[in-house]
């Protein structure tokens, strides 16, 4: 078993990331002293994170009070397409992942740690192609389907 935490620069589309065999809020402090080490010391940086546990631990939360230029910020349950380093993870499935054979997971770390390599080389940023608008508007013609859906 294999985690994969990463981090993306939204301008320039550079990534940071770690493997871990496991997801714990161990891991995430880890990570966060990583990102700590590997931008510049005179930069706030917003970290957008689901809600999963390790994000919220004491331990976690007790670190980044004492780290103030990490601003966190949770998207709301179920919106995780509101975090563009979910588009690399998609792609990274896609690319890899899927497409990929593993005879263990060190092969499959390496095929990981090697696209991200390939990617940091030459990044690109992601880009919203649709205005929040269009978005907020589609968001709330799904609603009013699941609404009638379940009254009916």
């Amino acid at each position: 078993m294999t985690t994969l935490f990463a981090a993306l620069a939204h301008a320039t589309g550079t990534l940071i990331a770690r493997t871990q065999t496991r997801h714990t809020h161990a891991g995430r402090l880890r990570f966060l002293k990583q990102i700590d080490r590997e931008t510049p010391r005179d930069q706030d940086l917003h970290l957008i994170a689901d809600n999963y546990a390790t994000h919220k631990h004491p331990k976690v939360r007790a670190w980044l009070a004492r780290h103030p230029r990490f601003k966190m910020h949770f998207t709301p349950t179920s919106s995780s397409w509101l975090n563009l380093v979910e588009r690399f993870f998609a792609d990274l499935t896609g690319d890899v992942i899927r497409s990929g054979s593993f005879g263990s997971v060190n092969e499959l770390v390496r095929d990981i740690k090697a696209c991200l390599a390939e990617r940091n080389a030459n990044p690109k940023p992601y880009i919203w192609r649709k205005k929040g608008a269009e978005i907020l508007a589609k968001i709330n013609r799904a609603r009013k389907a699941l609404d009638k859906a379940q009254t009916a």
